[in-house]
């Protein structure tokens, strides 16, 4: 199975995604975290995007296809996958068309689109906390790690990212509304989208997914 996980930041898209990815045992393909691990590393990846997502700008098209070619390129993709954080703009939607199927790959996917207003997601995202050494992501209101700030897997402190300020969380909205609705409209026209209620505790919202993908 091929699914795309559609959704603004804060969504609760990589939850679910990973959650999925774990029950149907196929590997969850995140963006966000190659890009996060790209900039800690210092890697040429890192350096161009470091600056444009300090912005809360989206990474141009040309380094996300990469990415994203080269990691579906691997052997525990060929069964299915869970992306989480691409497609996000229209051209990367018919780019991915092309690498999954030779320009007719929607048709091999399922896209998931969480719907969640803009204002719970800046509350969602203020409490939002992550460990800077594994990658983990805690809320401190539904979902905190078990020992105060101290990550449940690796014992690192959790701190806030620092692009998750609200300034910079209004602009990845307003990108996302802007440059990744299109690419809903893309995969309706097609009949492959299914809108999923994002709001709600984590098992509910993952019950609706699992209904919809029935």
């Amino acid at each position: 199975m091929q699914v795309i996980f559609i959704g603004p930041p804060g969504s609760g898209k990589g939850t679910q995604a990973k959650r999925l990815a774990s029950t149907l045992g196929i590997p969850h393909i995140s963006t966000g975290d190659i890009l996060r691990e790209a900039v800690a590393d210092r890697t040429e990846l890192g350096r161009k995007a470091a600056p444009i997502m300090k912005e809360g700008k989206l990474v141009p098209d040309d380094l996300m296809v990469g990415i994203i070619r080269d990691r579906l390129a691997k052997a525990d993709a060929r069964k299915g996958f869970i992306l989480d954080g691409f497609p996000r703009t229209l051209v990367q939607a018919e780019k991915l068309d092309n690498l999954v199927g030779g320009g007719n790959g929607s048709r091999n996917l399922r896209v998931l689109q969480l719907l969640v207003p803009d204002d719970v997601i800046v509350k969602r995202i203020a409490l939002r906390r992550s460990c800077p050494e594994c990658g983990a992501i805690y809320h401190l209101e539904t979902a905190p790690p078990a020992n105060d700030l101290v990550c449940d897997r690796c014992g690192a402190e959790v701190v806030a990212r620092p692009d998750d300020t609200e300034q910079a969380v209004r602009k990845r909205l307003e990108s996302f509304h802007r440059q990744t609705l299109p690419v809903a409209t893309f995969y309706k026209t097609k009949s492959i989208l299914r809108e999923v209620d994002g709001v709600g505790p984590v098992d509910e919202v993952f019950e609706r997914i699992e209904r919809s993908l029935q």
